[in-house]
Formats: structure tokens, sequence, C-alpha cells
């Protein structure tokens, strides 16, 4: 009796864990706005992955006697002043923005998170590691990131270090505010109480109730990122020529746009769909996460 007693235990969670599972993907393909950002993203992540095997051309290989040419068959997307082929380009381009958005993202939300746990359980490091944040907050984004690329030098590696230093007060502030509302719950007393580390209690039982706005926030980050590093490399301070970034392929097209406007208009409008697709995709997180967030 006992044996069959736990085997329908058993099964009963098993049936629980499957509603919830399924209840959880149709809230999903409900939410219009997380699934059209998720198309777009997953399709510029396919595009960033596949992309590059499915072209023929070299990114950097000039052909000055194909320069400037329109969209054509051999040319889809049309070539760029060095007789390049501007579709290649935004694909390796897209590789670029991608990598450098979700870096810094990735990046800036563990320095954060660190940051803002920090602040939130020791008063002592409240003072100080807020208003290190608040100084940084005063400076605008994309000032401050040219200000850095200024003294790092133009490289992908340090556009990602910079967008990192950047984001990360803003992510930080985000954390701490959640910390410590989850700081003065019961349960955190009760553990403490017991004679918890506060390590243990940071990471175990405060960090896991930070995860949901941390990660609404890192897709923001993502599309800001994006945005940023583009107009880094448009000023000639991000990603250096000549590999391929969405933002210098508009700088070499700004000289000829009324003359080559395929060389601006497609490069713009892959950073406009990447920045739309991850917004939409953050919205329909949040609504997710948070229901009385929506605006429906």
């Amino acid at each position: 009796m006992p044996v069959v007693n736990v085997n329908q235990q058993k099964r009963v969670k098993y049936d629980l864990k499957k509603q919830e599972r399924a209840l959880l993907v149709r809230r999903i393909l409900a939410n219009k706005l997380m699934v059209t950002g998720g198309v777009i993203v997953i399709f510029l992540l396919l595009l960033t992955i596949f992309g590059p095997k499915l072209t023929p051309y070299d990114p950097y290989e000039m052909v000055v006697k194909e320069r400037l040419q329109s969209p054509t068959a051999s040319h889809l997307l049309g070539t760029d002043n060095f007789g390049r082929d501007l579709l290649t380009r935004i694909i390796y381009g897209a590789k670029v923005s991608m990598w450098v958005g979700f870096a810094s993202a990735f990046l800036s939300s563990i320095i954060g998170l660190a940051i803002g746990l920090a602040a939130s359980y020791y008063r002592y490091l409240d003072n100080i590691f807020m208003r290190i944040c608040d100084g940084l907050l005063a400076f605008p984004a994309i000032l401050f990131a040219i200000a850095l690329m200024a003294v790092l030098g133009a490289k992908t590696e340090n556009v990602i270090l910079a967008l990192t230093i950047v984001f990360s007060p803003e992510i930080a502030r985000i954390v701490r505010s959640r910390a410590l509302v989850v700081r003065e719950e019961t349960y955190i007393e009760a553990i403490r109480s017991q004679g918890a580390s506060a390590m243990r209690i940071i990471w175990r039982h405060i960090a896991p109730n930070t995860i949901s706005p941390l990660l609404v926030k890192a897709t923001f980050v993502f599309s800001e990122a994006v945005i940023v590093e583009a107009t880094l490399s448009f000023l000639g301070a991000g990603v250096p020529a000549p590999d391929p970034s969405w933002g210098n392929i508009l700088s070499d097209g700004k000289a000829v746009i009324y003359t080559a406007w395929w060389m601006t208009v497609f490069p713009g409008a892959f950073i406009i769909l990447s920045v739309l697709g991850l917004n939409l995709f953050g919205d329909g997180l949040r609504d997710l996460i948070d229901p009385r967030s929506s605006t429906k």
C-alpha cells in the first residue's frame, strides 16, 4: 500500500508539472509581443550562424570594377564603394553586432547582479556602490562610451568592455531595488536567525528572486548595446575597418547616400529590425513575468 501511495504521489507531481508547462506554453503563445520579438531575434541569430556559410562572397574582397552596383540578381543588396557584396557585409556585421550586444548584456548583468546584491545586504557598501553608480549614470550612455573608447582604443573587445561599464550601473540599481524588498521578507529573517551565512542568504535566497527583473532589463540592454555599438562604429570609435559592422557600413554609405541609397537603407533597416525585435521580446517577457505590468 505505501508503494502505491508513493507512485500515486509521483504521478500527481508529474501531472502538475505537465499542466504547468502546458499553461506556460499557452501563455507564451498568447503573448503576441513576445512571439513577434522572439521570431525576429531567432531570425537574426540564424542569420549570424548560417548566413556566412550561405553567401559565396568574401566580406573583405574588393572588386573595384563592381563598386556601387545597385541591387541585382548576383548582388541582392548591391555593392559598396569598394565593390564588396553588401549582403555579405551585413551578414557578417550582424554577427559582430549580436555578439557585442549579447556579451555586453551578459557581462553587465553579472557585474550588476553582484554589485546590486552586495549593496542591498551590506549597508556600508550601499552608499559607496550607489554613489559610484549615480556618478556613472550622470553621463549619457553614448558620450560615456565614446570617452571610454578614446581611452581604450578602437577594438571589438574594447567595445564590449566599454558597454559593460556603461550598462552595469543600470542593472545594479534594478537588482538592488528588488533585493532590498526581498531582504525584509520574514523568511529571510528566519534563515538569518538559524545562523545561515551572509553569502548563503545572498546567493541562495535573495539572488533567485532578482532574476526576473534582471532578465527583462538584460534584453533592453542588449538592444541598447546594438545601437551604441553601431553609433561608435559609425563615428569611427567602435569596430575598426575593414571588419564589417552595421555602423561602419552606414558610415561608408553617408558619402554616397544620394547615388547609392542601398548602402544606408539596408544596414539601417537591420539595425531597426534587431532593436525592434529585442524590445518587443523584452516587453513580452516583462508581461509574462509580471502580468500586472501589461498595458492591455
